[in-house]
């Protein structure tokens, strides 16, 4: 055998992923961890009633400060049934859309990386509420959700057993799962 034999081909660009930046981005992080710590930021407003406005501009990364692009905003409002006007997504559908999001992006690296062709990945969320908390009509009940739901459908060039190792390894790392999950620290004060 010679050693060209030996070699494993080259992993490609696949379902809209660069995957050799992706691999050479993993290999500076594994030899330069901190560049890997990221803080993302958020500036919201609001515009009246239950409406508001949340643009995203910038984040650290990489060790420096970086800018979008653009700047991205997203408006939430409540649903008149709630005293709100309804001109856009609840907060809380907000979450669940990122935990979707973060379950499908990964769903697209892992595979991209493990070199399975992708068709379709959909996604459906749910979460359940108990208003009582939130209203404060009941001081036992959560203001948040007491559970959440997610349904996975992926089709791809795999078996079925390997799109499932896929999806269960973008859960495994999804940074939204996790906060929703385990739980973070959150402050919140008064500015000026």
């Amino acid at each position: 055998m010679t050693a060209q034999t030996l070699e494993k081909p080259a992993k490609t660009a696949m379902n809209g992923v660069d995957v050799p930046t992706f691999l050479a981005t993993l290999g500076v992080v594994g030899e330069t961890p901190e560049i890997a710590k990221f803080t993302f930021r958020a500036n919201g407003e609001w515009l009246s009633g239950t409406h508001s406005r949340t643009a995203f501009t910038g984040f650290h990364g990489a060790m420096q400060e970086m800018k979008h692009r653009r700047e991205y905003d997203v408006e939430c409002d409540h649903p008149q049934v709630l005293c709100g006007t309804d001109n856009a997504a609840t907060p809380v559908e907000l979450l669940l859309a990122a935990l979707a999001s973060c379950i499908t992006a990964g769903i697209g690296n892992i595979a991209s990386i493990r070199q399975v062709k992708l068709h379709a990945v959909e996604t459906s969320v749910e979460g359940d509420v108990d208003l009582n908390g939130i209203l404060g009509l009941d001081k036992t009940a959560r203001n948040g959700f007491t559970g959440v739901r997610m349904a996975v459908t992926i089709r791809g060039d795999a078996p079925q057993e390997k799109l499932r190792e896929i999806v269960e390894q973008s859960v495994a790392r999804s940074a939204v799962f996790d906060v929703l999950r385990n739980g973070v620290p959150v402050s919140v004060e008064m500015a000026g």
